[in-house]
């Protein structure tokens, strides 16, 4: 399965791709959608147009790169009200444009990402950035924004693989229970 990580922001969203086969992970690609400066012509007032530039950046990264799922990381209060606020239009727009895209998407906590990628959840960028180029095998670390949306990217292919098996003990549950009711007479 091919998973689609995505690290919303206003300014810079990290986006990665990879491939996931049982255990075995493999690198496709990673990068930025930028929403200020030369590469978008677009001026930090400009709110609706950033946001048109994240949905457009990452319908086309969907497009090209065609996952079968996504992983976005949520987004909580900082200490900066107005800050948190442009940030969940940011998020908003990125989901829309993975739903609009006809992806399922999960939603995972930055301590959650860190936990499944580094091992505890107050890890720094910079051990994120090296356990995901160790886990990927680049021979480089990605930057920041890219190694926070590589290692959602990796958390879901974690998670996603321990919910396909609580969902097969699900079934099982459901064939004893159904088993054991039928045996009985009430």
């Amino acid at each position: 399965m091919r998973i689609l990580g995505i690290d919303p922001g206003l300014q810079t969203t990290g986006f990665g791709v990879v491939d996931v086969d049982g255990h075995r992970l493999r690198y496709v690609a990673s990068g930025t959608i930028r929403t200020t400066g030369r590469a978008s012509g677009l001026a930090l007032g400009d709110l609706p147009g950033r946001l048109k530039v994240l949905f457009d950046g990452i319908s086309e990264v969907a497009a090209r790169y065609q996952p079968g799922a996504a992983a976005v990381e949520i987004v909580f209060v900082n200490v900066n009200p107005q800050s948190t606020l442009l940030l969940g239009q940011a998020r908003g727009a990125a989901l829309t444009a993975l739903v609009n895209a006809n992806l399922p998407v999960a939603e995972y906590t930055a301590l959650q990402m860190k936990k499944a990628v580094v091992g505890h959840g107050r890890a720094a960028k910079s051990q994120v950035q090296e356990m995901v180029r160790r886990l990927l095998e680049l021979p480089g670390l990605p930057g920041t924004d890219a190694a926070d949306a590589l290692g959602l990217a990796i958390t879901h292919a974690h998670a996603g693989a321990a919910m396909a098996r609580v969902g097969e003990v699900t079934q099982l549950a459901r064939r004893q229970h159904a088993m054991y009711k039928g045996g009985r007479s009430y």
